[in-house]
């Protein structure tokens, strides 16, 4: 393993990422997650509201 320190800005790790993030998004896996929400009762679907609403107050700050 002959690894050169790139410092900051290094090309072969974004490299890398960007190719497994092209993947992960190409291989479907995206879709059926996101689509997970359609199936909430109503109680999930208010407490993702309501931790949604503390998020937004947090970032506020």
């Amino acid at each position: 393993m002959n690894q050169k320190n790139q410092g900051e800005g290094n090309r072969e790790a974004a490299k890398e990422y960007n190719e497994a993030t092209k993947d992960f998004v190409e291989s479907g896996k995206v879709e059926k997650n996101m689509n997970k929400h359609i199936n909430l009762t109503d109680e999930e679907k208010k407490e993702i509201q309501e931790a949604e609403v503390k998020g937004k107050e947090k970032a506020k700050k």
